[in-house]
């Protein structure tokens, strides 16, 4: 798809926002300037369900939403807010998360006794602070913050763990690189808008969310509809269905073959399904090194 925020006449420009959970120089942040352009404009929100309503409301033009990490597995609360919302993803972002630890200028780890983090970066360095078993891992809302607050100097610790673009921004000195136990450590980020994405050929991804009947073999028969059109499926979680005790609703990534081939394979699939819903068409996004 065409990126967004591209100049419209002579002298003008148009500022492309998105809206993230976290702070400036988060790996959300990484992730819009990535899908959206380095001079995305950040609109920051403290809880996921923010990013969501920025875009409902029109504060941002869009959300960058991270879905699943190569080592922690899937963000499920925002599985559910993309349902919970009438947007359309437009475009996917992958990328790669390189640990820093951060401290003030002039420290060093030897002299850090507490340090804090997001805790699903914390549980990613399980290696470091077992080299480290005197310093402390106290959780915060979100890696950068937690950068920009030990960078305040109100901070109720002396070290954090975040990307190399937070400890740039808010001043922080790098005392350690590649904390992260596994070198393959990815974060996919969904971006989501009002608008659909337009195109055809450059939209190689689908995906959807489905229900199948309580009965035998329903979502075997359901799987083999995109088996039988040749559309690969990248991706698929259960998710529990509010109100619904022990009901399961189908949350599946498709890859590949044309659009057509992959609507197709959709408009069969809703024959089996209870409930289906197209949650966008967008490109593949390449893998961030």
């Amino acid at each position: 798809i065409r990126r967004p925020g591209c100049c419209h006449g002579a002298g003008q420009c148009a500022v492309t926002s998105a809206a993230i959970q976290g702070v400036r120089g988060a790996f959300s942040h990484a992730a819009g300037q990535q899908a959206l352009g380095p001079q995305v404009e950040i609109v920051e929100g403290r809880m996921f369900e923010a990013m969501f309503d920025s875009v409902v409301d029109g504060t941002a033009q869009y959300a960058v939403v991270p879905v699943e990490n190569t080592l922690a597995g899937s963000v499920q609360r925002n599985m559910d807010l993309l349902l919970a919302h009438e947007l359309h993803v437009i475009a996917e972002a992958l990328v790669r998360v390189r640990l820093c630890l951060s401290g003030r200028p002039g420290g060093s780890i030897e002299s850090l006794r507490v340090v804090a983090s997001h805790p699903v970066a914390l549980q990613q360095c399980h290696a470091f602070f077992s080299r480290h078993p005197d310093i402390e891992a106290v959780t915060a809302f979100d890696t950068a913050g937690s950068v920009k607050d030990l960078m305040s100097g109100d901070a109720a610790y002396d070290g954090a763990i975040g990307s190399e673009l937070a400890a740039s921004m808010y001043g922080a000195e790098v005392l350690e690189r590649d904390l992260e136990d596994d070198d393959q450590n990815y974060t996919r980020f969904l971006v989501v808008a009002q608008e659909a994405a337009s195109g055809d050929s450059e939209l190689t991804k689908t995906s959807m969310a489905f229900t199948v009947p309580h009965t035998p073999g329903s979502l075997h028969e359901a799987l083999g509809v995109l088996a039988r059109h040749g559309v690969d499926l990248t991706r698929l979680e259960s998710r529990p269905i509010p109100g619904r005790p022990w009901e399961y609703r189908f949350y599946a990534d498709l890859r590949g073959s044309t659009r057509a081939d992959r609507e197709a394979a959709v408009a069969d699939l809703a024959s089996y399904a209870s409930e289906l819903r197209v949650l966008g068409h967008y490109a593949e996004a390449p893998r961030d090194s």
